[in-house]
């Protein structure tokens, strides 16, 4: 007897209700300050705004893709894409966060060329330029703020420009230094300073996005999950399970359940009952079952068990 039976619960939001016209404001003020950083680091001769700026500039790539992955996220779904969409924005994240993570290395060794190489600055410059990139980093960190949590792509713009507030600060506390004492070496140490914090800062998105995208399994105790459903009557094994992650929030399911003899009428309470467990137990949100009887074999809960005259291949 085999039943194939499916489950949904929805109880997460994705990006539905975030304001595309104040991420698209964002995308413009951000992409404005890149261009008069770049000028302004070429002109003052730091490397720490040049930083900033470049930083900036991913800013607003990041921005821009998690813009065009909300508009992709929300297409209905097709033949092709029976699952739609929504991983456009999973696939921005990594894209976003790996790129910062190399922006960050060659930001490292500029920096250590400007120790080793150091360069006069024109500070009074690079702190009227900082400024006015650091209130505009922070007008945009608080028109994103609110959304941040909604998901992972837009997390990773929002810590673009969290990182970047911060970074404007340490350019400016730079520039004052360098005003006041003339010691030049505080320029790459701020570059060096803001290239760590943007890589500490993308780990954990480059790494949830990885795990996403190559359907890993959220943190879930299968032994667990195997002896609670195990102890319901009338199973007698949970196994073949698959777990993915669909996105950060969602998380599937796909198992066989190999059940005493019964009707296939008689498994729609009892895989109603499953599907509650995984759901308030597990927070599985959509669950795929396959009901069997006669296996009678040890089961591995991951591998299929597939038996024949008895013995179990």
């Amino acid at each position: 007897m085999h039943n194939h039976s499916h489950a949904h619960h929805h109880h997460h939001h994705g990006v539905e209700g975030i304001p595309k016209s104040r991420l698209l404001f964002v995308i413009l003020m951000n992409f404005t300050i890149t261009v008069a950083e770049v000028v302004g680091g070429l002109l003052s001769g730091s490397l720490a705004l040049l930083s900033d700026a470049i930083h900036n500039l991913s800013d607003t790539m990041a921005m821009v893709i998690s813009y065009l992955a909300i508009l992709i996220s929300q297409k209905p779904r097709n033949e092709r894409k029976t699952y739609g969409y929504k991983r456009a924005q999973t696939l921005a994240a990594f894209i976003n966060s790996a790129f910062l993570f190399l922006i960050s290395f060659y930001l490292i060794y500029e920096s250590i060329q400007r120790f080793i190489h150091p360069e006069p600055i024109r500070s009074g410059l690079m702190i009227t330029v900082a400024t006015i990139g650091l209130l505009a980093n922070f007008v945009s960190v608080l028109l994103l703020h609110t959304h941040s949590k909604q998901s992972l792509n837009l997390r990773s713009s929002y810590l673009h420009l969290l990182g970047d507030t911060i970074s404007s600060v340490g350019v400016i506390a730079g520039g004052v230094a360098i005003h006041i004492w003339k010691i030049y070496w505080i320029d790459p140490l701020v570059t060096m300073l803001i290239a760590l914090y943007i890589l500490k800062e993308t780990w954990h998105i480059l790494k949830t996005s990885t795990d996403v995208l190559m359907q890993t399994s959220p943190q879930i105790d299968l032994n667990e999950m195997q002896q609670a459903i195990e102890e319901l009557d009338q199973v007698q094994s949970f196994h073949h399970v698959h777990i993915w992650m669909y996105d950060e929030n969602l998380h599937y399911l796909e198992a066989h359940i190999d059940v005493e003899d019964m009707m296939l009428s008689e498994t729609t309470a009892l895989k109603d009952r499953i599907v509650s467990i995984l759901h308030e137990r597990f927070n599985i949100d959509h669950t795929t079952l396959q009901f069997e009887t006669g296996t009678k074999c040890g089961t591995s809960i991951i591998a299929e068990v597939r038996c024949e005259n008895d013995h179990c291949q």
